[in-house]
């Protein structure tokens, strides 16, 4: 028998199928050398960001709570008040101690013409006490010769050398008294001389101390150290609290990022500063976010596990391992379109660009997260030292004026 006769037709067709699949994978050869090649993709990627616990400094008793979970706060907003009764007691003792600290040292400047006077004044008595001393000397030599010839009688000399023992006690005592005025005047100029009433350690002691009781007065507001949205708040009115404990989280959206978990194979070409488009789950891929690689961790995700995986067994299999990249986003996307701490993201790095430095040579370029919420206004406390000093000095005694109420900042 004859085999069959091919099918023209179905033969034509086969032709155009495989020509097809041919041209498809060539054109997918083609995208893959050009574009697909130079990006990496994972959706096992997440918003990450910085929970800000809000503890108090000192202890008390909450009194008032301003900002609740889901509130949107600025930085340096008060968050939480403690009862300031016994910080202003503290203080109002600090500030007394102060003014008496300055009234006793007030006197040193006083007393520094007193008593250089009373040192001229003991050098007076020197000059007298020498003088009667030569008197006394010179009655008692006459005398003496006197007595050789019976010109005078023994009481005399006898009553002559008792006034001279006494003019060398007199001038004894005018030495010891003058050396004690011009140690208690050197004593008073060491404190004063070359400084104002604000200089002696013992104003400055008490000045600290006004500080300190000034600063622990201030820290019964606890102020938001970023500007955020609250979350996790215990703090509840009445209760007593312990410095360092937690009283609720600001989380600053603003300062977002995205940790994506790529596989180790796709490290290779990742590089610092490679572009990244990313899509999250809450807006779809009608919203696209841009950023940048920082970095990369230190570990995969299973080394830093509670519970880390032990692989030394007989039935051992290898399993592909993801490490964490980290990658900023643009502040600008997060304005328009916020995001939530633990979202997922899609993420696609651009891996054409090769001229960064890798990622295991990511080095800080510019300051970690800071604030200036709890910088206590110097400006408040220097004001309140200087008023106290200026209103207990007597402006009638010769003093040298107030050049500063505290230390150079």
């Amino acid at each position: 028998m004859n085999a069959p006769a091919t099918n023209p037709a179905r033969k034509r067709l086969l032709l155009l199928a495989t020509g097809a699949f041919v041209l498809i994978a060539i054109a997918y050869g083609i995208w893959w050398a050009l574009f697909g090649a130079h990006f990496e993709n994972t959706d096992d990627a997440y918003v990450h960001g910085n929970l800000v616990q809000i503890t108090p400094q000192v202890p008390g008793t909450i009194i008032a709570i301003e900002a609740d979970d889901t509130e949107t706060v600025a930085a340096g907003q008060p968050l939480v008040r403690l009862d300031s009764a016994d910080t202003d007691v503290a203080l109002q003792q600090a500030q007394a101690k102060l003014a008496q600290t300055v009234r006793q040292v007030r006197t040193y400047y006083v007393q520094n013409d007193a008593l250089a006077a009373d040192v001229d004044l003991r050098s007076a008595d020197i000059v007298r006490a020498q003088a009667e001393l030569a008197r006394a000397q010179s009655d008692v030599s006459r005398r003496q010769q006197l007595a050789k010839s019976g010109g005078v009688s023994g009481e005399e000399i006898l009553h002559a050398e008792a006034a001279l023992k006494s003019a060398q006690s007199g001038l004894t005592q005018a030495k010891a008294a003058l050396a004690a005025a011009r140690a208690k005047l050197a004593t008073h100029q060491a404190l004063t001389q070359g400084t104002d009433v604000a200089g002696p350690p013992d104003v400055q002691q008490a000045v600290a101390g006004l500080r300190n009781a000034w600063l622990a007065q201030s820290r019964t507001v606890l102020p938001a150290p970023v500007g955020g949205v609250v979350a996790r708040r215990s703090a509840q009115v009445g209760q007593r609290v312990a410095p360092g404990a937690a009283l609720m989280t600001v989380v600053p959206l603003d300062q977002v990022w995205v940790e994506a978990n790529f596989k180790e194979g796709q490290l290779r070409k990742m590089r610092i500063g490679q572009p990244v488009k990313m899509n999250a789950d809450l807006y779809g891929t009608s919203v696209t976010y841009h950023g940048t690689i920082a970095g990369l961790d230190a570990g995969t995700g299973s080394a830093f596990a509670l519970l880390p995986a032990q692989n030394a067994t007989g039935n051992w299999i290898k399993v592909v391992q993801r490490v964490p990249v980290r990658i900023t986003l643009d502040p600008e996307d997060l304005k328009k379109h916020p995001l939530r701490v633990g979202l997922s993201m899609e993420v696609e790095v651009d891996v054409g660009k090769q001229d960064g430095e890798p990622l295991t040579q990511a080095e800080r370029k510019e300051p970690a997260w800071s604030t200036r919420a709890f910088e206590p206004a110097h400006g408040e406390i220097d004001a309140m030292v200087a008023k106290i000093i200026r209103d207990n000095l007597d402006t009638s005694d010769a003093v040298a004026p107030v050049a500063s109420a505290g230390p150079a900042r």
